[in-house]
Order: structure tokens, then sequence, then C-alpha cells
């Protein structure tokens, strides 16, 4: 078995082109991880944790930083298409491989629907009275397409898309700081007040800030998607690695130094209510600054990052597909490129996603959002669970061979990381967001445990 599964891996880039350079890698890691998880989903987190939401950030910063490495450490040496999927089939078994590309494909999927919805509510900015299944479904079809032409198109939209992210969080993050710092031109610098006045760093207390980690630790999904890339980079054992350190210290900086900023500047509990998302409280911010030009230009960079994150979690599930179609463990029609390697059919099937969030954005419009990071949460977490898991068998099988990359500390670092993930996962049962992620994950996760049982079973005969 494990000679058919190095095989079949060897043969899984044949018709992927190698087409994206190492400045596109770098940004489509960071275009799928900046999203509605930072620029909305923050709402949430705040609304749970108060100030102290910092804390959650910079620890789950952390954890994603371990999975960077594991994950480079590993891509380097299986540079195969599908990424970590492949790699937890050889190290884990053909269950593993099976499960985990599945959930994490429908958690992709779903997070898909997330962005699209989030691209909709961010677009009645300016239309308030605009019923949201239009833009909903006008995105999807430009995102569709974009995705269906080259590899190297998609890099390159994909590049600027992210770098438009990246110019304007710094940017905010110094505006932010200078208020608080020195002031604003007729303003008094703000101070750091806000951090401790409305009940304190901890308003809700600690268990708050552990709930919080459920969102917090969603914001971060999208690390993995530069270990997706490695099938289609020029140079994987320069690119990767590279990408995987920078993607996740941006990450850190990007969303410790941004939630400081609005925690400080703006009182926490009227970021959001917890129940409804209509608003990203970056937007929100200069709103109530006085400064509606401002807003609108914040908002039209939250629209681009939502369609961003949208565009990679587009590739990251179509490359998953076509890997599992091309072990066997789904249909070969989706296997199949076009002329200019793209998989369309795999694509094709992905667009589920979009057509989820169609509808829930008609039939739950107020509750579109939360729902959706719900239910993609558990699969999200099951999916860096076993990439953990297949790092220790990795590492065990591996021992003192020469690496560019390793994870400090592993596997002590490993296992720490496991744990982390193991327990936020349970605790989603316990929090009224993501009550639906364990609900909806659980008998998904028994479904594809059956699913791979029945194929299984007709691949031996």
């Amino acid at each position: 078995m494990e000679r058919a599964n190095t095989a079949s891996s060897q043969q899984q880039g044949q018709g992927l082109r190698r087409d994206l350079t190492g400045r596109q890698i770098g940004m489509i890691a960071v275009g799928g991880a900046i999203g509605t998880g930072l620029f909305l989903g923050s709402g949430l987190a705040i609304s749970v944790a108060g100030p102290a939401v910092i804390v959650a950030y910079a620890v789950a910063a952390v954890v994603a930083l371990a999975l960077a490495y594991a994950l480079a450490e590993m891509v380097v040496r299986h540079p195969e298409a599908g990424g970590f999927g492949p790699i937890t089939q050889r190290y884990l078994g053909d269950g593993a491989g099976f499960v985990q590309r599945w959930i994490y494909w429908a958690a992709q999927v779903v997070n898909i629907g997330s962005e699209v919805v989030a691209a909709g509510l961010y677009l009645k900015f300016w239309y308030p009275d605009l019923p949201l299944w239009i833009p909903v479904v006008g995105f999807s079809v430009v995102m569709l397409a974009l995705n269906a032409g080259a590899v190297r198109l998609f890099g390159e939209t994909e590049y600027w898309f992210a770098m438009i992210k990246v110019v304007t969080i710094v940017a905010f993050i110094a505006v932010g700081v200078t208020a608080i710092v020195f002031g604003l031109p007729g303003q008094e610098p703000a101070g750091v007040g806000a951090l401790t006045e409305h009940g304190g760093f901890a308003p809700n207390g600690l268990g708050a800030v552990w709930l919080a980690l459920t969102i917090v630790t969603f914001s971060f999904l999208g690390t993995e998607a530069v270990a997706v890339t490695a099938a289609e980079s020029r140079d994987p054992g320069r690119d990767i690695p590279r990408a995987a350190r920078r993607t996740v210290i941006r990450l850190a900086v990007f969303y410790i130094g941004a939630m400081l900023v609005v925690v400080t500047l703006v009182p926490w509990n009227t970021v959001s209510t917890g129940e409804e998302v209509t608003e990203s409280p970056f937007v929100g911010l200069f709103a109530q600054a006085g400064v509606p030009a401002a807003a609108a230009v914040m908002n039209f960079v939250v629209l681009t990052a939502a369609l961003s994150a949208m565009n990679t979690n587009l590739y990251v599930t179509a490359r998953m597909t076509y890997s599992l179609a091309r072990d066997g463990y789904a249909p070969r029609a989706l296997a199949r490129t076009s002329r200019n390697g793209a998989p369309q059919r795999a694509l094709a099937l992905s667009a589920a996603g979009l057509a989820l969030a169609s509808l829930v954005s008609v039939f739950a419009e107020a509750t579109a959002f939360p729902l959706l990071i719900g239910l993609a949460l558990f699969g999200a977490l099951v999916t860096w669970l076993l990439i953990f898991a297949s790092h220790l068998v990795f590492r065990s099988r591996t021992a003192g061979e020469p690496s560019p990359v390793r994870l400090p500390g592993a596997p002590w670092t490993t296992v720490a990381a496991m744990l982390f993930v193991a327990a936020v996962l349970a605790t989603t049962p316990f929090t009224e967001q993501f009550a639906t992620a364990w609900k909806a994950g659980v008998p998904f996760l028994v479904l594809l445990v059956v699913s791979y049982l029945v194929v299984r079973r007709r691949r031996t005969r």
C-alpha cells in the first residue's frame, strides 16, 4: 500500500503547472488568512473577550507559527498536489488522508461562503437596501471565472489583492498608534485608558478569553494554504519555507497590532453585540471618528480583503479535490485539467460553497456570517490536528536527516500545539456562536469514515 501511495503521489502534479513565483506564494498565504476573520469576525471576538482579545490573538499566532513550520518541514520533502493531504495519507494511512482532505474541503467550501457573504455585507455599506443575495451571486461568478484561468493569472491577481490588504493594515496600525500616543491634528492623544475603563481589561473574565479563542483561531485558518501551492511552485524547496515563516509573522503583527488599535481607540462594548454582525469594526472606527470618506475607503479595502480570501480558498479547495481524484478518492473526472493547467471540474465542485452562501444569505441574512463560521470551524480544527499528528510521525521517520526548515522544539512543540487545538475544539459546544460546529461536524466526520470504508472495499474488489 505504501508503494501505491508513493507512486500515486508522484503522479499528482503532472496535470498542474509550476508557474507560481515566490512572491506570489507568500501573498497567496496572506490573502487566504487575512479576510473576514480579521475585518469582520474580530467584532465577535472583541464582544466576547473585550480588550483581552489581544492575548487570544497572541496565543493563536504562536500555534499558527508552529503549524507553518511543521507544514514547511514536511512539504519541502514532499511538494505534491494537495499539499498536506497526501502527506497525511503517507504518514497516517489512507483513511486519515481521505478524511482530512474531504473535511478540509468542506471547511473551506463553507469558509468561501462566509467570505462572499461578508463581501455582500461590505457592499451594503454603500447600498443598504440592496438584497444580500445579489452581490453574493455577482461576486461568485467573477471569482469562479478568475480561478478557471491559468494559475499564473490567479497568482498575480491574488498578489495585488493581498498587497492592498497589507498596505492598508500597516497604514491603519501606524495611524492608530499615532492617535494613541501623539494624537491626530486637532485631537488630544487617546492614550490607553479604553483598555481598562469599560469593565477592565478582561471584563467578562478569563473564561471568556478562552471562548474567544474559537473565533480567533478561525482567523488564522488559511495559514495552511501555503502547503497547497507546493505542486505549482517554481522552486518549492526555497519558496515554501520562506513563505511559511513570513506569513505567520505578518499575520501575528497585523492581527495583534490591529486589535490593539481597535480596542484602544473604540470602547470594546460598542464594536459588536455578539449576536449580529453587520459592519466591520475597522469601518466603525473611522465612522465614529467622523471621517466618512475614510470609512468608505476602508470599506473598499475590507471588501477586496474578503474577495481575496475567497479567491485563495477557491484555489485551495479545487486543488484538494484534484488531489483526491488523483488518489482515487473522488471521481476521476475531477482530476482533469484544462489546457492552461487549471482543474476546472474540481473548481466547479468547490463552487458548492457559493451556492450554500446564497441560500443562507436569503433565509438567514442577519445571522449568516456566524452560522457559516460555526460550520467551518470543526473541519478546520480537525485538519490542524491531523497535520500535527502527521508531523509527529514524519519526525520519527526522518530523525537526523538534514532539512532547510525545522519546527523548533519538536516533537514537544508539536504535542503542545495539538493539545491546544484539541482543547479549542472541545470548547466549541459551549459557545453560543459555534455550537453548530460540533453538531454539524461530528455527524459529517462519521459520514466520512463510513464513506472511506465503502470506497476502500470497492477499491479492494
